[in-house]
């Protein structure tokens, strides 16, 4: 019983927390943040074979997993190997002196806010933590695990997909054969990087959907209501964040986005069935 009314009296004096203090523990949850991610983009600053041999040149090579599977599923499927990877249609190249150590350290900071992530969330989530009620605590309980899941879950699909299919179409066109691609290590960082961090935000729809829903911004009716709509509107993003042409591509992007959305709907009701 004491340590009950204990507990109530803590959360009551954080409650009463003057704005002031607000700040400066917002502070202490930033600074650590911040520190987590410089710390986890030093470890991959200092695995430059790893980060770049393997990881982010791993699209250019015709091994590549996704490469293989596409192959394999196209000899399976459709008899033949239409959708095999021969050859990659372009080289990197480097015309900036300092160049590949600025992408170095670039892409090091990447990866440091891509490891660092669910820290990251943690600290956000202590930050507000003490302004809930034990009802909302209850129900946002497991949020930096699945917030965490869902970010990496985008990025692996950001990256054995969509990257490999984006850059095997555009680092091949040609307009002529005149014009060969020499691609620019900065555009090649830039793209592969930009690609697959932000298909990872994406994936984080139903966490949006679950704060939307929370202040009654956004509910499962509207969402069912609107799923045609939905449809036709993720067909077009799929159609833009695949610059490949072919149907395939498309669907593979597509059938993702489209469980999310369906996944949110689910958080949707939950959220309301908690508030009732």
């Amino acid at each position: 019983m004491a340590l009950d009314q204990l507990e109530e009296f803590e959360q009551h004096d954080q409650k009463e927390m003057s704005f002031f203090d607000h700040i400066d523990e917002l502070r202490k949850h930033i600074i650590r943040a911040v520190a987590a991610v410089l710390i986890a983009a030093v470890v991959v600053f200092f695995n430059k074979y790893l980060l770049f041999d393997v990881i982010l040149f791993g699209p250019i090579h015709t091994d590549f997993w996704t490469y293989r599977i596409m192959c394999q599923l196209s000899q399976q499927l459709i008899g033949n190997d239409s959708y095999c990877i021969k050859e990659i249609g372009f080289v990197l190249s480097n015309i900036d002196i300092t160049g590949q150590f600025t992408q170095h350290l670039f892409i090091s900071f990447v990866g440091g806010i891509i490891v660092a992530f669910p820290f990251v969330l943690w600290q956000l989530w202590a930050f507000i933590k003490p302004a809930l009620n034990e009802k909302e605590i209850r129900y946002a309980r497991g949020l930096v695990f699945f917030s965490s899941m869902l970010f990496f879950m985008g990025i692996s699909f950001g990256y054995f997909i969509l990257s490999p299919l984006s850059i095997q179409f555009l680092g091949s066109y040609q307009v002529s054969e005149l014009v060969s691609n020499e691609i620019n290590l900065e555009s090649y960082v830039s793209f592969i990087s930009t690609l697959t961090f932000a298909t990872g935000l994406i994936f984080e729809m139903p966490i949006l959907v679950y704060f939307l829903a929370k202040i009654g911004i956004l509910g499962s009716a509207i969402m069912q209501k609107y799923r045609r709509y939905a449809l036709v509107v993720i067909l077009i993003i799929a159609g833009i964040l695949t610059p490949s042409p072919d149907m395939a591509s498309q669907i593979m992007m597509a059938i993702p986005l489209y469980g999310l959305y369906e996944l949110s709907i689910l958080v949707a009701k939950r959220v309301e069935k908690g508030r009732n």
